[in-house]
Order: C-alpha cells, then sequence, then structure tokens
C-alpha cells in the first residue's frame, strides 16, 4: 500500500508544461533586425541550395556518387535552415514566443536531426576524397551509386534513432522550475536544464552527441586529410599535387565554416562564461551560414559545377533562339 501511495505521490509531483517560452536576446535594443538578417540569410540558402539541387538534377556528368552526396548535404542544409529559420521568425517577428510541449520537442527533433545529417554528410565527402587520391584505379569500384545510397540511408536511420532517443528523454523529465527557454529555438541543453528530477541521462545523452555526431566526424576528417596529404607529397609533379589538392579545396572550406565555429563555441563554453546574447548570435549564426555558403563555395570553387551550369545555359540560350526562330 505505501509503494502505490509513493508512485501516486510521485505521478502528483511530475510536471509536464503545456507550453514553453522561448526568451531569446536579453534586453537587446533593435533585436528583430538581427532576426530580419536571419530571414535574408534563409532567402539566400533557399535559392542557393535549390539552384545547387536543380543543377545535379539537370546535368547528367553530376550524376555521380559523389554528387549524390553534394545533393544530400545541399538537401540537408535547406532543412535544416527550414526547420530553424521559419519558426524563430514566427516566434520573435511575430511575438508567437510560447510554443507547445509537443511542438517543442518536433522543433528540437528536426533541428538536431539534419545539423547531425550535415555533419555526416561531410564525413562522407572526406571519405570520397580519401577513395579518389589515395586509391584512383578503385575509385569507381569502391565508390559508387548503390554504395552511396547505402551510406546515406544508413545515416538517417543512425541519425533518427539516435536524435528521437535524446529527444524522448524529454519527455521523462518533470519540468517544474521554469517554462522559460533561454536560447532562440527549443534547444536541448537549456530544457533538459529546467528539470527538477534527475536530468543525468539527459546530460549524458548530450555529451554523447557532441562526441559522437560533432568530434568524431571531425576527427575521422582530419585523419582523412592527412592520409591525403601522405599521397600528395609522394606525387613527382606539382602541377598533378595541385590538381589533386584542387579537389580537396571546396571540401576542406566546408568543413571549415561548418566545424571551427562549432567547436569554438563549446570550447569556449567550457573555458569560461560567456552572455546568453553572446551564445545566441554564436549558435545562431554557426547554424544557418553554413548552409548559405555551401552552394555558393561549391558552385565557385568546383570546376565540374561550373562547367555543367555552363553547358545548361548555352543548351538553354540554343533551344530558346530555335524556339523563337521557329515561331518567327
Amino acid at each position: 500500500m505505501s509503494s502505490m501511495q509513493s508512485n501516486s505521490s510521485a505521478n502528483a509531483t511530475f510536471v509536464r508544461p503545456a507550453t514553453f517560452f522561448i526568451n531569446g536576446f536579453f534586453n537587446i535594443p533593435h533585436a528583430k533586425y538581427y532576426y530580419v538578417f536571419l530571414s535574408l540569410v534563409y532567402v539566400v540558402t533557399v535559392l542557393g541550395n535549390s539552384f545547387i539541387m536543380c543543377i545535379i538534377y539537370l546535368a547528367r556528368r553530376l550524376h555521380t556518387a559523389k554528387y549524390i552526396a553534394v545533393f544530400h548535404l545541399a538537401f540537408s542544409d535547406l532543412c535544416g535552415s527550414s526547420a530553424l529559420i521559419p519558426k524563430l521568425i514566427d516566434i520573435f517577428l511575430f511575438e508567437h514566443q510560447d510554443i507547445s510541449y509537443e511542438a517543442c520537442l518536433a522543433n528540437m527533433f528536426f533541428v538536431f536531426h539534419f545539423m547531425n545529417l550535415q555533419s555526416l554528410t561531410l564525413l562522407v565527402l572526406a571519405y570520397d576524397r580519401l577513395v579518389a587520391i589515395c586509391f584512383p584505379l578503385q575509385y569507381h569500384a569502391i565508390v559508387t551509386k548503390p554504395a552511396m545510397f547505402l551510406i546515406i540511408g544508413v545515416m538517417w536511420i543512425f541519425s533518427v534513432t539516435f536524435i528521437a532517443s535524446m529527444v524522448s528523454l524529454i519527455t521523462r523529465l518533470s519540468i517544474c522550475r521554469s517554462n522559460v527557454v533561454n536560447s532562440y529555438f527549443c534547444d536541448h541543453g537549456p530544457i533538459y536544464r529546467l528539470a527538477c528530477n534527475d536530468n543525468t541521462s539527459n546530460n549524458i545523452m548530450a555529451n554523447i552527441c557532441f562526441g559522437l555526431l560533432v568530434c568524431m566526424p571531425l576527427i575521422l576528417i582530419i585523419v582523412s586529410y592527412f592520409c591525403i596529404a601522405l599521397v600528395l607529397l609522394k606525387i613527382a609533379h606539382g602541377a598533378d599535387r595541385i590538381k589533386a589538392m584542387k579537389t580537396c579545396t571546396s571540401h576542406f572550406m566546408l568543413v571549415a565554416i561548418f566545424y571551427v565555429p562549432l567547436l569554438g563555441i563549446n570550447i569556449a563554453a567550457l573555458a569560461t562564461f560567456i552572455h546568453p546574447n553572446a551564445r545566441i548570435i554564436n549558435n545562431s549564426l554557426t547554424q544557418t551560414i553554413p548552409p548559405m555558403l555551401n552552394p555558393i563555395i561549391y558552385t565557385l570553387k568546383t570546376e565540374e559545377v561550373m562547367q555543367s551550369i555552363k553547358k545548361l545555359f548555352k543548351r538553354n540560350k540554343v533551344n530558346t533562339i530555335g524556339y523563337y526562330r521557329a515561331k518567327g
């Protein structure tokens, strides 16, 4: 009888708020201008990633395993920004800062899921460059389209399972300290720290997430580039070495843009106190700027993509001229 009473008492004290309040910036005048800026970033992100996906779809020469991964990166960037920025605009520009409990967890899942896919896709592209430079004769036998689709499928299964597990652990928490989330979206860390009951498993999951999905891919990417560097040093002709290095330039830039700010803010947070406003600005830019820049970098820095764009433009121009001549 006493155990039943304790269980009913525990259930009575379990608190699940109907809504969360997304706090955003602390006492910053004209903060709305920053969200307007993020709106412009989103427009460029949508146009750029849609453009690169269309080019890959239309250009037959880009129907390769490597560009399946590039297409997936653009898709992840587009979906990740779409999961974050429109809701952010709705919250702060239209002052809908209250968000339901279920909608908040859904927002958390999609933001972290697509950010995770971006990280893993950069690792896949590093694997592609590693095989291309270190095993050029076996490249087309190893990096095939079915193999790439299989890798991407495994990535999705892993990411959905892991992030869903991380989010589902939130439902075991009693949120009784406050329903105010000191972030700009339904962020995992600020929410699980609102719990009154034991949140150790959530803290462990957050650390595993950062180590497994951010640090581990970066370490593997660094190892792959170390192996590539060893191979490049053995190439006798300087022109061949430069040509091989050029194939890695765009990917290296994507890695730097994605990981350096992300690691920087997390290392700084461990070393010193970071004002919530500074953390919001750094994290929001880290999540929104790379998806905007990725298609621009791939368009300008990748010769195959530029040639495909020129070819498609010429073909479209010829078809347009032929149409008007036939009509005339």
